[in-house]
């Protein structure tokens, strides 16, 4: 199923003090780090997910992996779209930089997904009503925005 075809979930959006390409970087290394946690491997190994594990190049690039997701989508400075699925959901967190001024960039966080059947209708109202999703993904964008804006 293409990324454009997986029902809207949600997005998140926030604005960095950096231009697009300076911020790519951040992004990046957010989203390598926060995912290829041992959490989030043991996680990927109890839900089943299609790529458990990290591999391919680093930095991320078109075909690497991290613990639940590959890279579908790494356009430097534009988009990084991850893709997944497990036995409950398959999935598309979207991240897109835009230039939003001077020296500023909106990054927008969308997620994707489908949940079939009755377990992933119950997984999507444990990830969506326990909050823990929208959390997730704030903590991501506010880490690649303070990241983006220390850089030297």
């Amino acid at each position: 199923m293409r990324t454009d075809a997986l029902p809207h979930v949600d997005e998140h959006v926030t604005v960095i003090t950096a231009e697009p390409d300076e911020a790519w970087p951040h992004l990046v290394h957010v989203v390598e780090t926060t995912f290829d946690g041992p959490g989030m491997r043991a996680y990927a190994r109890l839900v089943g997910t299609a790529d458990p594990v990290a591999s391919g190049p680093r930095p991320l690039a078109e075909g690497s992996t991290i613990p639940g997701f590959r890279v579908a989508t790494a356009i430097p400075g534009r988009e990084l779209t991850l893709r997944g699925s497990h036995r409950f959901s398959t999935y598309a967190l979207v991240f897109r930089l835009e230039r939003a001024g001077p020296g500023r960039s909106r990054l927008r966080a969308e997620t994707r997904a489908v949940f079939p059947g009755l377990t992933g209708g119950l997984y999507r109202q444990l990830l969506l009503r326990s909050g823990g999703h929208m959390l997730g993904v704030r903590r991501m964008l506010a880490a690649v925005r303070r990241s983006a804006e220390r850089r030297p």
